[in-house]
C-alpha cells in the first residue's frame, strides 16, 4: 500500500485517501479539490448500509462529540442511503470525490433521499480498510473531525462500496441537521 493524502488535514497515512466537505443548504457545485482517480471505472459491489454499520459510525461520532462537550447524533436511514449511494457512485467511477455523477456535494443527495437539511457535511475515504479503521482515521484528522464536531449536526449516516478491483473500499459519511 502506498502513501496517500488525507485531503482536509494535509496529513499522510498509509493506504487511506480521504476528503471532507461541508456546506450550507443550497450550496455545492464547483470542482472538488480533493478528488482522486484511484481505479478504472467498472462494476462495483454496492449494498445498503446495515443498522450495525450505522450504529458503529454513530458511536464513534458521539465519542468525538462528547469529548468536546457536544450533544450526540443519531442514526438516520436517509443519510445512510445517501452515503451508500454516493459510495457506490464513487466505486463505479473509481474516483474519490465529493462531486457525484449527477450532484455537487452532499446537500442535493440528502434532499433526494427525503432529508431536509439546514446543514450537511460529508467525509469520504477510499482504501483497503474496514469501518473501524476509517472511523478512527476521520476522528484523528483535523479536517474530518471539523465535520464530525459541527455543533448543529444531529443526524448521521455512513455507506461503503467496493471498487472494480474487488479490494478498494469507498466510504462516505454524511452529517446533517434538519430544518
Amino acid at each position: 500500500m502506498g502513501i496517500a493524502r488525507l485531503a482536509c488535514a494535509g496529513i499522510l497515512a498509509a493506504g487511506l485517501l480521504a476528503g471532507c466537505a461541508s456546506e450550507p443548504p443550497g450550496a455545492g457545485g464547483g470542482d472538488d479539490p480533493h478528488a482522486m482517480q484511484l481505479l478504472d471505472a467498472g462494476q462495483a459491489t454496492c449494498r445498503p448500509t446495515t443498522a450495525a454499520e450505522n450504529a458503529a459510525g454513530v458511536a464513534a461520532t458521539n465519542r468525538a462529540r462528547a469529548a468536546r462537550g457536544l450533544g450526540p447524533v443519531r442514526a438516520d436511514a436517509r443519510l445512510a442511503e445517501a452515503a451508500a449511494k454516493h459510495a457506490c457512485d464513487m466505486a463505479q467511477r473509481g474516483r474519490m470525490t465529493h462531486i457525484g455523477s449527477s450532484t455537487h456535494g452532499p446537500s442535493p443527495r440528502v434532499k433526494a433521499a427525503g432529508y431536509a437539511p439546514s446543514v450537511t457535511a460529508e467525509n469520504i475515504a477510499a482504501g483497503h480498510f474496514d469501518l473501524n479503521r476509517v472511523l478512527a482515521e476521520w476522528n484523528q484528522s483535523s479536517g474530518h473531525l471539523s465535520n464530525i464536531v459541527i455543533p448543529q449536526v444531529r443526524d448521521f449516516g455512513i455507506g461503503s462500496a467496493v471498487g472494480a478491483d474487488g479490494k478498494t473500499r469507498f466510504w462516505a459519511a454524511v452529517y446533517g441537521a434538519p430544518r
